[in-house]
């Protein structure tokens, strides 16, 4: 029920850290994989790496926010790759900053790549979907759909709406057999959280709050998305799936 042979997927921002475990997920669950990113050269690196192994792993470097750049570069995939039965939206960006001293141009370019740039790319991918009559679509949601915190307003702005287009897309091609879900990652060890790593008092805070006592390793996400990503799921739809050690299940 999980085996994704003969199956391709499309994943952003995975040239490191979560997008790029879910593509191992992937590739060692027999899909074809286009991994895509911002940076050619980081995203042939990361490429090379499953290469190795064996079997089918692309890259495609294009600009998520770039409505342009995405509609090119998913004809691209389709006529030259194969049709796209697995979108994965997982580019993200972080700013820290206190709301009353946040710049107008911060708050929109967080905005544009962890709000509008799936709405971009589910856009451009559905149509293809819609017409086969079978495709999924998995967003990388996050803690902070359900939560707040200081200091990163325009980050939990966007993923809490990004929980509400996943119950849009899902509602909306549902019956043309496409199947919408999220995932809702805990704290990670990522490159984008080092910094919180090396804080003592953030990195106590999580190990603490998290009942699990520890951060996640990416590759604790990917059987989340492998399920999401699978026929063992496709009765599963507009759900988040929160990854997160059970951070949201403890007061």
């Amino acid at each position: 029920m999980f085996d994704l042979t003969g199956k391709t997927a499309l994943i952003t921002g995975a040239s490191r850290g979560l997008g790029f475990a879910i593509a191992k997920g992937f590739f060692d669950h027999g899909a074809t994989v286009v991994i895509n990113g911002r940076n050619l050269e980081t995203l042939e690196k990361s490429a090379n790496e499953l290469r190795a192994k064996g079997g089918n792993i692309f890259t495609s470097s294009f600009d998520v926010t770039n409505s342009d750049a995405i509609k090119s570069s998913v004809a691209d995939i389709e006529a030259n790759i194969g049709a796209i039965d697995i979108l994965v939206n997982n580019a993200g960006i972080q700013h820290r900053e206190l709301l009353a001293d946040l710049k107008e141009a911060d708050w929109r370019r967080v905005l544009e790549t962890n709000l509008t740039a799936p709405f971009l790319v589910a856009q451009s991918v559905a149509p293809g979907m819609v017409k086969r009559k079978s495709g999924k679509i998995i967003n990388i949601c996050s803690l902070t759909s359900e939560l707040g915190r200081a200091n990163i307003a325009p980050y939990t702005t966007a993923k809490g709406g990004l929980k509400m287009l996943t119950k849009s897309m899902a509602v909306e091609w549902a019956k043309d057999n496409v199947q919408v879900n999220g995932i809702g990652p805990g704290y990670f060890l990522t490159e984008m959280n080092t910094a919180l790593v090396e804080d003592e008092t953030f990195n106590n805070w999580v190990c603490n709050r998290t009942p699990a006592g520890r951060w996640g390793e990416p590759d604790e996400l990917s059987g989340a998305a492998i399920f999401l990503a699978s026929q063992a799921s496709n009765y599963v739809n507009g759900q988040v799936i929160y990854v997160d050690g059970g951070f949201l299940s403890s007061m």
